[in-house]
């Protein structure tokens, strides 16, 4: 549906119950939009009913509660059959292949977001609104994602994939507040309880340790990968291991082997169910590879001012970026032709297949990637120095 066809001064928001989405509903109301709420049951956790007879999870109660104490209208979007076919089974998909994924980044534009939009289409909203901590900028015409102002809240890592139709229509109200700040105002609006509610960031379909998740997901998991070896950096056998999806570049804790000294997982090869193991200097790393890449800014790539987040939380790292196409055809089967050679101003640590790889210029999102299997890293390593000899 055109936008011009629908209600400008309705504004669709996802109210997740929680402080947030609750103080951008307050927000919005106060700059005279006609709020409409949507919450999206996606997955239920036993520790979100309290009482047996329960139909709605608790925060759905939350939201609709709030709803009713602003006399906003309220839908409740059952999504919990999409969501598993499509954010679960690529998070087990991912582990099944030796990667670590982040699942926020998938949902963003695949699901939550295209949600969204089709709930505000079907409800008449020109906008949809959430509670995330990131600015949106219109650079001559063009949507531009910032980084929020509070850097301990920033989650512009997990928006690269969005794209210019459904930016055009968001509200990011929480942008320009620090988390302390929204506190404050909602204690100010009497939502005394909402405003000291705390907050999880786990992953939130999962309830404890992820690898208990995949076994329910797959009940044969262990049968179908079993034990295999660890292994150091030269291919010799350490001991055994529960099986290669269990493990995640970087981890030291839960390894279940003593070598008497602290060890780090180096690398994961699926195929051979083998996880190298090595200590925490061979985890540095000079060069990345990053595929399915999205760039909103094509010139970024030869600004010398180019920062890359490899993980969310981390520090921006400063990088150098060349195009390269793919040398060999991943196990993985990807389809990507086409890769980011990223080489770092100082040494990285835990480049990690799966996750995100989010180049900034300063505060501005101007791309992101999927980290790359590093098979053959050392080969890319030669076009760059024969690019750029001299």
């Amino acid at each position: 549906m055109e936008k011009n066809h629908l209600h400008k001064e309705r504004v669709l928001v996802g109210m997740s119950g929680g402080i947030d989405s609750s103080a951008v509903c307050l927000l919005l109301q106060e700059q005279g939009y006609e709020v409409v709420g949507v919450t999206m049951r996606v997955w239920d956790l036993k520790r979100q009913f309290h009482a047996p007879d329960q139909e709605y999870p608790d925060f759905i109660l939350e939201a609709k509660s709030l709803a009713d104490r602003l006399g906003i209208e309220h839908h409740v979007a059952d999504e919990r059959v999409a969501f598993k076919e499509v954010v679960v089974q690529n998070f087990v998909d991912e582990y099944m292949c030796g990667r670590t994924p982040n699942p926020c980044v998938l949902c963003n534009p695949l699901f939550k977001f295209r949600m969204l939009q089709e709930w505000a289409d079907r409800l008449n909203c020109a906008y949809v609104a959430t509670g995330h901590y990131v600015r949106l900028i219109n650079d001559n015409g063009r949507y531009v994602i910032q980084q929020g102002v509070d850097e301990r809240k920033d989650q512009s890592y997990f928006l690269w994939r969005l794209g210019q139709g459904i930016l055009s229509r968001c509200m990011f109200p929480l942008g320009g507040y620090r988390k302390d700040e929204v506190r404050d105002y909602l204690h100010r609006k009497g939502f005394e309880l909402k405003s000291r509610q705390g907050e999880s960031m786990e992953v939130c379909f999962i309830e404890g340790d992820y690898r208990d998740f995949l076994r329910q997901q797959v009940p044969d998991l262990d049968k179908k990968i079993g034990e295999g070896s660890f292994v150091d950096a030269q291919g010799h056998r350490l001991g055994t291991h529960q099986g290669f999806a269990y493990y995640t570049i970087g981890q030291r804790k839960g390894l279940g082997i003593a070598l008497g000294k602290p060890a780090f997982v180096l690398k994961i090869n699926p195929q051979k169910n083998t996880v190298m193991l090595g200590d925490v200097e061979q985890l540095l790393t000079r060069f990345m590879l990053v595929e399915h890449f999205v760039l909103s800014d094509e010139a970024a790539l030869s600004d010398e001012r180019l920062t890359v987040r490899i993980r969310y939380r981390s520090k921006p790292l400063p990088c150098r970026v060349l195009r390269v196409s793919r040398l060999w055809s991943d196990e993985s089967g990807s389809t990507s032709d086409e890769l980011l050679l990223v080489r770092f101003e100082a040494p990285a640590s835990a480049v990690t297949p799966g996750q995100s790889a989010v180049f900034y210029l300063a505060d501005r999102v101007v791309g992101g990637g999927y980290i790359a299997s590093q098979k053959g890293l050392s080969a890319y390593e030669e076009l760059w120095n024969k690019e750029n000899q001299g």
